[in-house]
């Protein structure tokens, strides 16, 4: 009993040792900032489903950008945002219209489909049609979207040098090879995709096409996430988890092996970047570090991403501890 009992205290000294980050300096650089949507309306997610039409449910307006606008884009940039997450749809006439929603009966005055309704005619909407903050007696942007809902191409024209995290709204796998078609023929555009993610059809066929291209879906999170807890500890690293961003959420961040220091060491030895969202709660992986509680999730030292749908408080927020934190070392 004692021989096991030593062989046991052992070996959780040894995994101790192994993943601890006591003895390992952080990966050099700062935090970055990815904001979700750019700056956006926001609303409550408690009791939000997937058909939930969020538009109707948004807080009183603080300030007056619509999400995936190239208004709201560049506001995120200027509050810090190093990257600007948009949602993409393929439409009939080639185009690739940037609009969260699948449909457009939440937010606009039209109704249909957003990936069949041609780009000629999304054009011509109000895409702040939809939205109030008092359950339908007023809706403060109405009139104010009218063609605003930009192509993806537009976004980058009049956003050079700025970096896009792409979402493909739909299991389209011709998306992602038009994506891909034309990142390839355009150097600017590969300059401006920082990545992609969302539907596994279109995301992998991006991945195939486009060689050092980084991306993510659900299953591919899950795999990582799930192969890392299973034998992490160990400094073996899942394939899953090699060449991509590896997604994590911030109330489970404590149980990865070597969180947070060696984590992100090895992370970045296989070629990943680590997106930090906020907690996760059985949904979507699209919560964010939105309030000053959720950046204390953020550890000293963290260099990777911070997913925000507050960029407006998070990025002050963390340019002034960064400086705090400069001062004190």
């Amino acid at each position: 009993m004692k021989k096991a009992l030593a062989i046991f205290v052992l070996f959780v000294a040894v995994v101790w040792l192994m993943n601890t980050s006591l003895f390992v300096a952080p990966p050099a650089g700062t935090a970055k900032l990815l904001a979700h949507r750019g700056m956006h309306q926001t609303y409550p997610k408690d009791n939000v489903g997937r058909d939930t039409c969020t538009a109707t449910i948004i807080r009183t307006p603080e300030h007056p950008y619509l999400e995936n606008t190239i208004a709201s884009m560049q506001a995120a940039f200027d509050a810090g945002a190093d990257v600007v997450e948009l949602d993409v749809h393929l439409t009939p006439d080639r185009q690739f219209a940037v609009f969260h929603d699948w449909t457009l009966d939440c937010r606009t005055e039209a109704k249909g489909v957003t990936e069949e309704t041609p780009m000629t005619a999304l054009k011509s909407l109000d895409i702040g049609y939809g939205y109030t903050a008092d359950g339908g007696k007023t809706f403060p942007f109405r009139g104010k979207g009218v063609g605003q809902m930009p192509t993806l191409e537009e976004v980058l024209a009049a956003l050079p040098d700025r970096k896009f995290l792409i979402n493909f709204k739909s299991r389209r796998a011709e998306e992602g090879a038009e994506l891909a078609t034309r990142v390839d023929a355009q150097p600017q555009w590969r300059e401006a995709v920082f990545g992609v993610y969302g539907g596994e059809e279109p995301t992998r066929e991006t991945l195939k096409r486009l060689q050092g291209m980084r991306g993510y879906d659900r299953t591919s999170t899950m795999a990582c996430l799930t192969r890392y807890l299973g034998y992490g500890w160990s400094g073996l690293m899942p394939d899953a988890c090699k060449n991509t961003f590896v997604i994590v959420p911030g109330n489970y961040a404590p149980l990865l092996w070597g969180w947070p220091d060696r984590f992100a060491a090895r992370m970045k030895a296989a070629g990943s970047e680590i997106i930090l969202l906020g907690p996760y709660g059985g949904g979507d992986f699209t919560t964010g570090i939105d309030t000053m509680q959720d950046l204390e999730m953020v550890p000293p030292g963290f260099s990777g991403y911070i997913w925000t749908n507050r960029i407006e408080m998070i990025g002050p927020a963390l340019a002034k501890r960064q400086v705090a934190d400069a001062g004190t070392n």
